[in-house]
């Protein structure tokens, strides 16, 4: 019998009440593992109500009160790091290695945000005029949310949570419906690490329960990452009702293989920014641009080996390079893509399509594939395929390979293979993307960096994680202060000026 998840709420779990409920399945075997509660608009809304009432006292502790509660937290975590990495698995269908490298990556920016007593300075300028003084101080915005996506469980409801709860907001989770349990726990976790009840809320859903949080007015910004059209709608809609908006959507992250990169070296990138996670990343890896026939041959040669031996099997399989998707129609999507790049004339090289595991034959799983003479105006170059497939883009010279990125629709990460420092600086300054590699592969950045994509990647002023988040999840205010010293100057009528 499949077990029944909850929301989290008030600091404790609690049962569904909308009657409405979706399937968590089992990646592995296709079977349906537990079901998981669907708010309605009362529950979100009860959930919200709840982190309002909270919220002030919260943003009452002092900053380093705050950070001692996600320092906590981190020691927590770090003790259920294998049983939150085998749960996160038993959802997603990652591997176990993949999983816990999911959670470090979250814990990094829990780890930055506990510096937010720094962080949180404002400016102050001694005797910007005759006895008067200007500081700025930054407050938190109130009650705060975030939309999360199925590939990072753990890492983005942290990304997004961390920064928030240390400015002293309260926090309103809504994640993945596909695999909520990691969630559910983190939040627990977060509770028994010192936050108080109502600071942070779990609440799973669908479009109800996102509309809810978009159009409620206690709901002051929002944070939301997966699709493009669907960052598109929540940053219309939140902006429309007058709440900040960071959203991030769909990518296409290219490689540009110069002739002098060290080609072994490139071989293994590739395989592994290309098919980790079976390519439900969206920092993944999925065009391939040699520059020069040449290269191109060469990496064929490299790489073709390489993807036709990949290990694909159980997400608990430690030895595994990958293991399923995350549902049937992951599978399906996948598998579409692949047939129209056979349809519209590339050259398959290793065609995963077919791929069963042996005891697993209902699984979600799937071969990793491999194209050749990939054209820009191809389906599966123009578009997010989220599987794990690898287009070639053959490139006459730099100067294509340099537009082949910066013309896509998506700006989210691009990386450059090279041994010429000339070549690797002026394509990092002219290249149209929001994040770039020199001979890295996936170049997220470190949590006291900022991440975001640009484009049709990336919607909002602000991105996540770095100062940035600081920024976002507070409001500037700036008080301009003067103690009277007894001499009366009489009323004034003139905008006041630094004359």
């Amino acid at each position: 019998m499949a077990a029944e998840l909850t929301h989290f709420i008030h600091g404790r779990r609690v049962p569904g009440a909308s009657g409405v409920y979706g399937d968590v399945f089992d990646p592995n075997t296709g079977t349906v593992q537990a079901r998981v509660p669907l708010a309605g608009k009362a529950e979100v809304e009860a959930a919200i109500a709840d982190a309002e009432q909270a919220q002030l006292a919260w943003a009452a502790w002092n900053p380093q009160r705050r950070a001692r509660v996600l320092l906590r937290f981190l020691d927590l975590v770090q003790g259920e790091m294998d049983s939150l990495a085998r749960l996160l698995a038993s959802e997603h269908g990652k591997t176990i290695p993949d999983a816990k490298g999911d959670i470090q990556r979250g814990l990094e920016v829990v780890e930055f945000a506990a510096g937010v007593p720094h962080l949180l300075k404002g400016e102050f300028t001694d005797a910007a005029g005759t006895g008067i003084d200007v500081y700025s101080m930054r407050q938190p915005l109130g009650v705060v949310a975030g939309i999360t996506p199925f590939n990072f469980p753990a890492m983005i409801p942290l990304w997004k949570a961390a920064p928030a709860l240390a400015c002293g907001n309260a926090f309103i989770l809504k994640p993945s419906e596909r695999d909520p349990s990691v969630p559910l726990r983190l939040a627990e976790l977060f509770v028994e690490a010192g936050l108080p009840a109502g600071v942070l809320n779990v609440v799973n859903g669908g479009k109800e329960a996102v509309d809810t949080l978009l159009t409620d007015p206690r709901i002051a910004a929002v944070g939301f990452v997966g699709s493009t059209p669907i960052a598109e709608y929540i940053y219309a809609t939140a902006a429309a009702h007058g709440k900040r908006a960071q959203c991030f959507g769909g990518a296409k992250n290219h490689m540009i293989i110069m002739p002098d990169a060290d080609l072994d070296q490139v071989a293994d990138a590739l395989i592994g920014a290309g098919y980790g996670s079976a390519g439900e990343r969206c920092m993944a890896i999925s065009v391939a641009v040699p520059v020069g026939e040449d290269t191109a041959e060469a990496l064929v040669e490299k790489l073709m080996p390489r993807v036709a031996a990949l290990r694909i099997g159980h997400s608990h399989d430690e030895t595994a390079d990958f293991g399923p998707l995350v549902t049937r129609e992951a599978v399906d999507r996948v598998r579409d893509y692949i047939q129209s790049g056979v349809d519209e004339g590339a050259k398959l090289l290793v065609d995963g399509r077919d791929f069963t595991l042996e005891g697993y034959e209902n699984g979600f799983f799937i071969g990793g594939s491999l194209f050749d003479h990939v054209r820009p105006d191809m389906r599966i170059h123009r578009e997010e395929i989220f599987g794990p497939v690898l287009s070639i883009v053959r490139a006459a010279d730099y100067e294509e390979a340099l537009r082949l990125p910066s013309e896509h629709e998506f700006g989210n990460g691009v990386a450059i293979f090279t041994r010429d420092g000339d070549t690797a600086r002026d394509f990092s300054r002219r290249v149209n993307t929001g994040m770039v590699g020199v001979n890295v592969p996936i170049p997220v950045p470190i949590a006291y960096h900022t991440f975001g994509g640009w484009k049709r990647s990336g919607f909002g002023d602000l991105n996540q994680h770095g100062p940035d988040s600081i920024r976002f999840y507070t409001k500037t205010k700036t008080v301009t202060s003067r103690w009277p010293s007894g001499v009366k100057e009489g009323a004034s009528f003139v905008i006041p000026t630094m004359s």
